[in-house]
């Protein structure tokens, strides 16, 4: 009776997460966090303080690591969409406004060509009526009732966005929101497009962000992800890790003071699926006719699929 006085005793003076340990209940199973192995909470809480910690800085970064080439590889993610006006888009992890802002620059685009096709077939119309008319579909519906959402779990992020969406001139179409990519907080059959660009391999269960990317989409609406993958050619491949791991690192302590976060984002697209591991994961969420695009030999893909 007093031994198993003495080992109820030592089991409530034990730590809770000990019991937990010992049951097979840690935190949840172990992931990487770079090259660390860490529990699920731990991730999601480290990553949150990467992104945290480099918001006002990421900009500045994401050029001086790509040398710029990140402005063309949204680009082209957008081109690829070709939204039309009247497009529903949500930006899932675009915290900063880089596919928002080029999202609402194309789609204005597209319009702008629309009204001057239509006013071309207006020949006998006067001057006056076809600036008029003109003035009033330019400025009235100059997205053609398109919408961008973007969201983002990191309120830093989306503060950085907001102000430069305030200082660049955007606002008509464009709304930000607070929300986990591994729980939208969206209706079902909601967008025609889910893009997800550079966020992907920070979300912790990305299978759920593939099925919620699923949910909130439309039937007949397209997923688009851009991200860094895996470069085949051996020769570069040594180059680009020579350069991710000797100079990224040292940049992020120059122009933002913070080596650890950006020691981490290179070796997370070490840890990242490659691309063929990433697309068999989209078609289990679900999705119909599923490719990806090689950019710049792999160092980005480009992923696609559709809900059907």
């Amino acid at each position: 009776l007093r031994l198993w006085r003495c080992r109820c005793r030592a089991l409530l003076s034990r730590p809770a997460a000990a019991l937990r340990a010992q049951r097979g209940l840690a935190a949840g199973p172990e992931m990487h966090f770079g090259f660390q192995t860490v529990t699920e909470e731990e991730r999601r809480e480290k990553i949150y303080q990467v992104f945290e910690n480099v918001a006002k800085k990421y900009d500045v970064m994401n050029d001086s690591m790509t040398l710029g080439i990140h402005r063309v590889w949204k680009d082209i993610l957008v081109h690829k969409m070709n939204p039309c006006p009247g497009t529903l888009l949500l930006d899932v992890a675009g915290g900063t406004g880089d596919i928002a802002f080029r999202f609402i620059n194309y789609v204005r685009s597209v319009r702008q060509r629309q009204l001057q096709r239509k006013l071309k077939h207006h020949q006998n119309l006067s001057w006056q009526e076809i600036f008029e008319s003109y003035q009033n579909d330019k400025f009235n519906n100059s997205l053609g009732d398109s919408q961008v959402v973007v969201c983002d779990i990191n309120r830093e992020m989306l503060k950085v966005g907001k102000q430069k969406a305030q200082h660049l001139g955007y606002s008509e179409g464009l709304s930000w929101v607070l929300g986990n990519a591994e729980e939208l907080p969206f209706d079902d059959d909601k967008f025609d497009v889910y893009t997800i660009a550079f966020g992907i391999r920070n979300v912790t269960r990305i299978d759920l962000a593939l099925q919620e990317a699923y949910r909130v989409l439309k039937p007949g609406g397209r997923f688009l992800c851009l991200e860094f993958s895996h470069v085949s050619n051996p020769l570069l491949s040594r180059l680009y890790d020579l350069y991710s791991f000797q100079v990224i690192p040292v940049l992020g302590e120059v122009i933002a003071g913070d080596w650890r976060s950006y020691q981490y984002l290179v070796e997370s697209i070490r840890q990242f699926p490659p691309q063929e591991e990433l697309k068999a994961m989209i078609e289990d969420a679900g999705f119909f006719k599923v490719d990806y695009e090689n950019l710049n030999f792999g160092i980005v893909a480009i992923h696609s699929g559709f809900k059907l």
